[in-house]
């Protein structure tokens, strides 16, 4: 009770310091956001106004560019098929395979982010080229790095179903064919990898479970047991660095 009545006696004394503030308007001036269209006879206006409309739907779609078009994809499920043949459970949590992933993938992208910046991004910031000139400049190392991942199956999947002109040299392969071919190929690259990955930890397990079977100790769970033998040989062979390394190989 005492700690609700200190509770509404705060709210009421928060009440009267807020009244007195918007009766005295001269003490504390209050900023104003308005919100609204009105129309406009200057071409610059409109056109600046449109960049930045263009600019926050990019921002929004951020997440779905780095996700879909880097090597986030294959780093992330590589490691979380990591998480599960070794058995436990949510160690390392989410967050640490997430954040690892994301720097894996700054430092895999990190040439492809240099080569922008520098023939699309600064030459458009010091006005030397045009916002269009620089989008085609910064697709140039972008698609290169995808068409390097993509395999040609994946490639000619998308591009016979479509129904544009048949591109003669990588550079005239259209983004829209692209970026889904380079997922599909991600998508399989890391599941192989994955593959390998269970492959010596269900050979312990099925060891676990053979000796738990000879020994009629057929209620134990062969997981419980197995657990910290993989989790040992896990260590003993470095295997957060074999990982890291094999996934840092297959991009070069």
């Amino acid at each position: 009770m005492k700690t609700l009545a200190k509770y509404l006696i705060g709210i009421l004394a928060l009440n009267v310091v807020l009244f007195g503030l918007a009766a005295d308007s001269s003490a504390v001036s209050l900023p104003t956001i308005q919100f609204g269209m009105e129309d406009s006879s200057e071409t610059e206006k409109v056109s600046s106004s449109l960049q930045v409309l263009f600019l926050l739907t990019i921002l929004t779609l951020m997440p779905s560019f780095l996700i879909m078009m880097t090597s986030f994809s294959r780093v992330i499920i590589v490691l979380s098929f990591l998480r599960q043949a070794m058995g436990t459970q949510q160690t390392p949590p989410t967050q640490i395979l997430v954040g690892l992933a994301l720097f894996l993938s700054f430092y895999i992208m990190e040439p492809v982010w240099t080569d922008v910046n520098k023939n699309a991004l600064q030459p458009y910031l010091n006005e030397q080229i045009s916002q269009t000139e620089a989008m085609d400049k910064a697709q140039v190392p972008i698609k290169a790095f995808m068409a390097k991942q993509t395999r040609q199956k994946d490639l000619a999947l998308f591009i016979n179903l479509s129904s544009g002109e048949k591109p003669k040299t990588s550079k005239d392969i259209p983004i829209q064919a692209l970026i889904p071919a380079f997922i599909i190929s991600e998508l399989k690259t890391a599941f192989q990898i994955g593959f390998l990955i269970y492959i010596p930890f269900l050979i312990l397990d099925m060891v676990v479970a053979s000796v738990l079977l000879s020994m009629g100790m057929m209620m134990l769970p062969p997981v419980l047991i197995s657990l910290p033998f993989k989790l040992m040989l896990f260590v003993m062979v470095d295997g957060w660095y074999l990982t890291v390394g094999s996934l840092m190989k297959s991009f070069a």
